[in-house]
């Protein structure tokens, strides 16, 4: 849609949320709600898009750089006087504006193609998007002519009780030719409760210019839902994971229990795979086919390969190899490298370390700031001493070794190739490959000691 632009309403404060952050910059499905109206627009094929920043501008200038261009609302005085901002931008674009709302997050690509397609077949020049709500509290409502016609649209705290009766609502979503528009804003003014400039008011000076004004309903009402409060930012939540769960089982992946899965909109996952109740799956994480995850697993930003297998894990900013096994009870710390056939089993913490190929670490151990070769074993107990007080150093462990239960490596150190350590030993010099290095305290034996009497 070369001749289509898009304005973007995110000056808003977002009163309601209770909250520092910019109402459109909170998330939902791991995502800033301005971030899946973003995608809504780009995926119905619209190139230009302008977005209307005022309260926490520079966060979300910040955010959306490089992708949109903006229009400062540097005090916010309603919707028209927000799109006035950007006539600097739009003023002399000759084709049609698509205008929505940046906290409607669940606003779908297919619907603003029906607004478009409708607004150019009808030949109009203000198309609205409708809905029809059993409640519509909130809503301004839609108040038509004898033919059918939009006549106007009348905001809740303005409407007559005959009005408010009204079930179709306006859902903030509009399509206009864009010099008709700058033309119309001109005129408007602030004569209502709010004193604000009302975007809705252009519609009534086209009507009265005898422009055409027509309006196309929204198949689905859950889409044009606006977020004012945390609560409604849970119900959009619940609803974009459920379409993220659908898209992932339609793609051949199996989800125990959708409703207790939770998978943000940017997750990759390959087919095969299961997804166990309870596991969190969050930002730019991608998984493999014929994966196990879950169940209560919880991959930020990490990626697995193929047929890896976790368990009652937490996996942060890591990468797993193929045919790996975590868990259960596991925790992957940012910087974690593991190579293919790898076991991380119960209790185990990995951090900032590479393990090799074939490697293991079965059990209650901490790994952290190491380079661990192939088929390296690493026994129970065993813990990487990285930090002094000062610095933290690394302990390299090469191919082959054997590391005994309750070993203790005080970095920085080296095992060298197929070396061992006796189990309880405390190793603070290299120890050269094929030896055996063993460091503990003579064992001393006290006999008749449990019948000792005291003094």
């Amino acid at each position: 849609m070369l001749d289509v632009a898009a304005i973007i309403l995110a000056a808003g404060k977002g009163t309601r949320m209770k909250s520092d952050l910019p109402k459109v910059l909170h998330k939902a499905a791991g995502e800033p709600m301005i971030c899946h109206v973003l995608h809504a627009v780009s995926k119905a094929g619209i190139e230009k898009t302008v977005v209307i920043i005022g309260h926490g501008a520079e966060q979300v200038k910040k955010l959306l750089g490089g992708q949109v261009e903006f229009a400062l609302q540097a005090e916010q005085l309603g919707t028209g006087h927000a799109v006035m901002q950007t006539e600097e931008v739009l003023g002399s674009w000759s084709g049609d504006v698509l205008v929505l709302c940046g906290d409607t997050p669940l606003i779908t690509s297919g619907t603003l193609k029906r607004l478009v397609t409708g607004h150019k077949t009808a030949g109009n020049t203000a198309t609205v998007l409708t809905a029809i709500l059993e409640d519509p509290s909130g809503y301004g409502r839609i108040i038509r002519g004898k033919s059918g016609d939009v006549e106007k649209i009348v905001e809740q705290k303005d409407a007559s009780p005959e009005e408010l009766r009204v079930k179709e609502i306006n859902t903030g979503f509009y399509c206009f030719k864009a010099r008709e528009l700058y033309q119309a804003l001109r005129e408007i003014n602030p004569v209502n409760a709010q004193g604000e400039y009302y975007l809705t008011d252009v519609l009534e000076i086209m009507k009265r210019k005898n422009w055409k004004v027509g309006a196309v309903t929204a198949e689905d009402s859950e889409e044009i839902l606006g977020i004012n409060n945390r609560s409604q930012l849970a119900q959009a939540e619940k609803v974009l994971r459920q379409r993220v769960a659908e898209r992932h089982m339609l793609a051949g992946v199996t989800i125990i229990d959708p409703e207790a899965t939770y998978i943000d909109s940017g997750v990759v996952i390959g087919t095969d795979t299961v997804i166990y109740p309870g596991s969190i799956l969050e930002g730019d994480t991608q998984i493999g086919a014929g994966c196990i995850i879950g169940p209560n697993t919880r991959i930020v930003n990490s990626v697995l390969a193929d047929n890896v297998n976790v368990q009652y894990s937490v996996i942060l900013n890591a990468k797993v190899g193929a045919h790996t096994s975590i868990g259960p009870f596991a925790y992957l710390r940012p910087g974690t490298v593991l190579r293919e056939n790898v076991k991380i089993g119960d209790f185990v913490e990995i951090k900032n370390s590479n393990i090799g190929a074939g490697s293991k670490v079965p059990h209650l151990s901490y790994v952290g700031d190491a380079d661990v070769g192939e088929k390296v074993n690493i026994g129970a107990g065993t813990i990487t001493c990285n930090y002094d007080g000062y610095k933290k150093s690394r302990t390299i462990i090469e191919d082959g070794a054997f590391i005994g239960s309750n070993t203790n490596l005080v970095a920085p150190v080296r095992v060298g190739k197929h070396a061992f350590t006796a189990a309880g030993s405390t190793i603070t010099k290299d120890v050269p490959s094929e030896a055996l290095s063993v460091e503990r305290a003579k064992q001393v034996n006290y006999p008749n000691w449990a019948s000792r009497k005291k003094d």
